[in-house]
């Protein structure tokens, strides 16, 4: 049976800031199985993780010397107290260095003297003790939460939603090689965790053994700047435009053909190229260059016969030797 892909959950959760959306232990190791050696000797900072609960704090402690860490820093927010003079509980954060417990209580963490929020600078101080941050951040708040890292510098490896890369703060970190897509999406990140009070909308939920109520949402991915090998595999372009024009049809406002598909981007063309948004997985900077997003030469939307098309990326090839 096809995987329905069911927005409306995180889509409230962009609306209502409501962001409760735990990121499962399969998830995380699937990915960080890709980052082999790039964590030797580093400081971990999950910052919007609560450590007594978090798969992110646990993945860590449980491959802390496997990964050659130095510490892991897990902090996270405090919960709504429901007094109007006191609208929230401090946050807390916990240390690991390889000797302290590993499955945490609230009797072991350290609390914030304010709410913990990862704005804040208690949160921020120990951000800028870290060199890596890996969390699943709020969705809400996400521009404001990467705009954080990259003024602090950070390396990063981040959930978020698939939209994230239309944002223009997000889309000119990738088009400057500054950030880029993770290695699973959509489908390759099996679901999350959601809290009692959240609905489990669509075909695409469950509960399972552990009794954690699962919504697989398939629109999320990781966004880093952390290197992959993947991102410097060479696309193969098998499909030729000169006798088939009439698959690339040219945009009205701008001297591009539109290419459907990354599967299709014909090997024998140079010129500018409308490729989907879904191009940027497959992306190596060595192949392609990133000319802009989205618009015409007019700074319109780009059309075709008048009709706008769905996003798309413009992209030309780097030319070879």
């Amino acid at each position: 049976m096809k995987r329905e892909i069911n927005h409306s959950l995180l889509d409230q959760a962009k609306l209502n800031k409501n962001d409760e959306f735990y990121t499962q232990f399969c998830d995380i190791e699937r990915e960080l199985s890709y980052y082999e050696g790039q964590f030797q000797g580093k400081t971990v900072f999950c910052n919007c993780d609560d450590p007594t609960q978090s798969n992110f704090f646990r993945y860590f402690v449980q491959n802390f010397r496997q990964l050659g860490l130095r510490k892991v820093i897990s902090a996270c927010i405090g919960k709504p107290a429901g007094d109007l003079f006191t609208p929230f509980e401090p946050g807390f954060y916990y240390e690991y260095t390889g000797k302290e417990k590993t499955n945490p209580t609230l009797a072991d963490v350290t609390y914030f003297s304010g709410d913990g929020d990862f704005r804040s600078s208690e949160s921020i101080a120990l951000l800028k003790q870290a060199d890596v941050v890996v969390t699943n951040p709020p969705f809400s708040l996400f521009r404001e939460y990467i705009a954080l890292l990259v003024k602090n510098q950070k390396k990063f490896l981040v959930i978020c939603n698939i939209n994230a890369i239309t944002y223009k703060e997000i889309f000119q970190l990738i088009q400057e090689n500054k950030a880029w897509m993770g290695v699973n999406m959509g489908r390759g990140i099996s679901g999350f965790i959601v809290p009692e009070h959240y609905p489990l909308y669509g075909l695409e939920t469950r509960v399972n053994e552990a009794g954690e109520r699962i919504v697989s949402t398939n629109n999320c991915m990781w966004l880093t700047n952390l290197d992959i090998s993947t991102r410097h595999e060479f696309i193969p372009l098998a499909r030729t435009y000169s006798g088939n024009e009439g698959d690339y049809p040219r945009f009205d406002n701008c001297n591009a053909i539109n290419v459907d598909r990354t599967n299709n981007i014909p090997a024998d063309y140079d010129g500018l190229m409308g490729v989907p948004i879904t191009f940027l997985h497959k992306f190596n900077p060595e192949q392609f260059k990133i000319v802009r997003f989205r618009k015409g030469d007019d700074d319109k939307d780009l059309s075709i016969k008048g009709k706008p098309t769905y996003f798309r990326i413009l992209i030309q090839k780097i030319p070879v030797g």
